[in-house]
């Protein structure tokens, strides 16, 4: 089994499954996917297939492709810490003049 920490490439991957005696046809079809998926995960990014490969090779999906996963914290503000902002329109008065 690989090293958890180790950075592996596709051709590492492929050839980790080949030596297990699996090939991403395989392995699609036992996990009830579409084996062109697998085929095209190499450059397209499809999440499912990816997590199924990764935890096939023993490796999480970030370290085998770490271009498609985002390496900050996520982008959503914490709504206790942050809370909305109440609109600057709320308590104007409404606008009497007519359009021009």
């Amino acid at each position: 089994m690989t090293q958890p920490n180790t950075r592996m490439d596709w051709h590492d991957v492929v050839a980790h499954l080949h030596r297990s005696g699996m090939t991403l046809t395989e392995l699609a079809k036992r996990n009830g996917m579409d084996p062109s998926i697998f085929r095209q995960v190499k450059n397209r990014t499809n999440f499912k297939a990816q997590k199924v490969i990764a935890e096939f090779v023993g490796q999480k999906p970030e370290s085998i492709w770490p271009e498609r996963y985002s390496k900050g914290k996520s982008r959503i503000l914490d709504t206790v810490k942050y809370p909305p902002v109440a609109s600057q329109n709320a308590d104007a008065p409404a606008d009497k003049r007519a359009a021009a």
